[in-house]
């Protein structure tokens, strides 16, 4: 009998702190198609997707840093950022 292989945890690094997470752990943000920006808790969204910690001092971080505005090549609101940091409020 065969040892039962391991399933491989897919691991994504988050924009705030830089640290490397398991998937689950962390808040995808998605540019849609449409170029709307927005969290997507279920992890379903079609777009592009960047990965932060469920921490809103680490969207800060990523904020400060234009983090978001590189990884989807774009400018990004002020307004987009406060919704994103009540969405993240609200979920934790």
């Amino acid at each position: 009998m065969k040892p039962m292989k391991q399933k491989k945890i897919p691991l994504r690094k988050c924009l705030g702190c830089g640290v490397q997470k398991p998937k689950q752990e962390l808040v995808r943000v998605v540019k849609s198609p449409q170029g709307d920006i927005s969290l997507d808790l279920t992890g379903k969204k079609s777009g592009r997707g960047a990965y932060i910690c469920k921490d809103v001092s680490c969207l800060n971080k990523a904020k400060k840093a234009k983090r978001f505005e590189h990884a989807f090549d774009c400018a990004i609101s002020e307004e987009i950022y406060s919704v994103m940091e009540k969405e993240l409020k609200s979920g934790e």
